[in-house]
């Protein structure tokens, strides 16, 4: 029976209740705005931080293959210095008359007066071992 019933309540309609119903309007509206603008704002903050966090993200994985890479590359740069100073020690061998003449008999088997040239197989370590006797 309740729900039946209805109490009718008659407005005031005076200037003062006109007031405060603008205002208690106008205030649902700010508050109703002031929601709208926080949410924006806090979706907006939160995709630049989402974007901030995969940017440094990829920045940090490129960063460590550079390093990688550069690691790589050092150690190929050592290599290849060694291999210079090999180069330039034989370039100053090659200076030498003696040096060409043992190469020349190494290499191509040519011997002095009264020398014979044995050739050995490779040894384990992958070396060949070449013994000279003189007769």
């Amino acid at each position: 029976m309740s729900a039946i019933r209805k109490r009718k309540v008659a407005k005031i309609e005076t200037n003062y209740a006109k007031q405060q119903e603008n205002a208690e309007i106008s205030t649902a509206r700010k508050r109703v705005l002031l929601i709208r603008r926080l949410t924006v704002f806090f979706v907006g903050a939160a995709a630049i931080a989402v974007l901030m966090i995969s940017t440094l993200v990829t920045q940090s994985s490129a960063l460590e293959e550079k390093a990688l890479e550069k690691e790589k590359f050092e150690k190929k740069l050592a290599s290849l210095k060694k291999n210079e100073v090999l180069l330039e020690e034989e370039i100053v061998k090659l200076n030498d008359d003696e040096y060409i003449a043992k190469l020349a008999r190494k290499n191509y088997f040519l011997s002095e007066k009264d020398e014979i040239i044995f050739n050995l197989p490779e040894d384990k370590d992958g070396k060949k071992e070449k013994e000279k006797t003189s007769e």
